[in-house]
């Protein structure tokens, strides 16, 4: 199984598998990165412009092969257990969902030296198993206990947020104001 530096478990074997599509590839199949950042690897834009910005990785979906492949998750739910993210607007409380990272070292190719950002969205209580034990992101598992009742806690508050009092009601309510 693929490591932290610190020598944790990241829950695959290979990240690469796991992976989508690059997030620079757009719809029409061009690359984003060469379009936008020719700057910051000038060779790798021409190439690119030379092809009419074609992605060249392609049906092959070779990813490890692209010096600046990027897969980063917009989950709004645990790739894990399933559960859903409910943000509440300025709360400090800490978000349900953490970024989790696939990869953290570089990889060798072509006597290059890699590293590809590759995240999944985990619940808290899904990301420290699999960091902390040798839980795998591909288990099939339902949301913990604790992990329900966080979430049903911020759906009642966010219930009681959307609610609608009248201002009559209010008003009977508020007894201090006579």
């Amino acid at each position: 199984m693929e490591r932290t530096p610190q020598g944790t478990p990241v829950g695959v074997d290979d990240p690469y598998a796991v992976a989508g599509h690059c997030d620079h590839l757009t719809s029409d199949g061009r690359c984003r990165y060469a379009l936008e950042y020719a700057g910051h690897d000038p060779a790798f834009a021409q190439e690119r412009a030379a092809e009419e910005y074609r992605c060249h990785v392609g049906a092959d979906e070779c990813w490890r092969d692209c010096p600046h492949y990027r897969w980063t998750t917009d989950d709004r739910e645990c790739a894990r257990c399933g559960l859903e993210e409910i943000p509440i607007a300025n709360e400090p409380d800490r978000p349900l969902l953490e970024e989790h990272h696939l990869s953290y070292g570089n990889i060798s190719s072509d006597d290059q030296t890699l590293t590809h950002e590759l995240t999944v969205s985990l619940c808290r209580w899904c990301h420290a198993k699999v960091h902390n034990s040798f839980a795998r992101i591909d288990d099939d598992v339902s949301p913990d206990l604790e992990a329900i009742a966080e979430k049903e806690a911020r759906r009642t508050k966010e219930q009681n947020e959307f609610g609608f009092q009248s201002a009559l009601d209010r008003s009977k309510n508020d007894k201090s104001r006579y």
